[in-house]
């Protein structure tokens, strides 16, 4: 997919009223070490991280603008680690909308794609979506471009799948390209409006699970990105 259709996101004042906001969740998905994090962060704070915790799971809130509307993204950034299959069926079903990351430098990440979206297509068949029978949007998502020499899935592998499973298709590099970055969470929620995923499967989900995840507030995140983002600054920022 080409990236010349999408739009940045223009910034937010930091005193809009967050009731005019429409809020969506989305879950990031995928092997360790894909970069799911340093997705998550590049599109928060406009910054790359090389370094963080594989094992801090996080639920970020981010306020940004879609098309000249307001969206507060809530992304659960999932570990990536092999958990109990009641664990990831909890954060499927608190999820709208799906990133699947892998990297092109990792063949056995690439390999789970299809795992992980039937098990998406599995989980939501089984609740109640309205007058809504579509699985819910999935976008995925080849990261690490920039390692040309490390390749070992090519762009036209990803696509391939991605037209299998019919579902948008992105090779981006966090590291390199905000702008990617943006992109991807701009279409998924492109997705999630024209699919009507919103109005059909608007739901409060909660678990002890759920609930145990830290969340970084969206004032905080707005703060993030005028300073040095790192592990410990994220600790900074998280409540229970």
């Amino acid at each position: 997919m080409t990236m010349s259709n999408f739009q940045l996101p223009r910034p937010l004042k930091r005193a809009q009223h967050l009731a005019g906001c429409r809020t969506v969740r989305v879950a990031i998905l995928g092997q360790g070490a894909v970069g799911k994090t340093a997705i998550t962060v590049r599109f928060i704070t406009k910054r790359f991280i090389g370094e963080y915790d594989p094992t801090l799971e996080t639920i970020y809130r981010h306020v940004s603008s879609v098309d000249g509307e307001c969206v507060q993204f809530e992304v659960l950034d999932t570990a990536g680690q092999e958990e109990d299959a009641m664990l990831i069926e909890e954060k499927i079903k608190w999820a709208e909308g799906f990133i699947i990351a892998y990297s092109v430098t990792d063949r056995c990440s690439f390999d789970e794609v299809l795992r992980l979206r039937f098990l998406i297509s599995h989980v939501h068949a089984g609740l109640k979506r309205g007058h809504s029978d579509a699985p819910p949007p999935v976008v995925i998502v080849a990261n690490k471009k920039d390692l040309q020499y490390d390749r070992m899935v090519t762009t036209e592998q990803g696509d391939s799948i991605a037209r299998a499973l019919k579902c948008p298709f992105f090779e981006i590099s966090a590291r390199d390209s905000y702008e990617e970055t943006v992109g991807v969470f701009n279409l998924l929620y492109r997705e999630l409006a024209t699919s009507g995923a919103l109005s059909a499967f608007r739901r409060k989900v909660s678990s002890k699970l759920m609930d145990k995840i830290p969340r970084i507030p969206s004032t905080a995140t707005m703060s993030l990105s005028n300073r040095s983002f790192s592990l410990s600054s994220v600790k900074d920022f998280l409540t229970d």
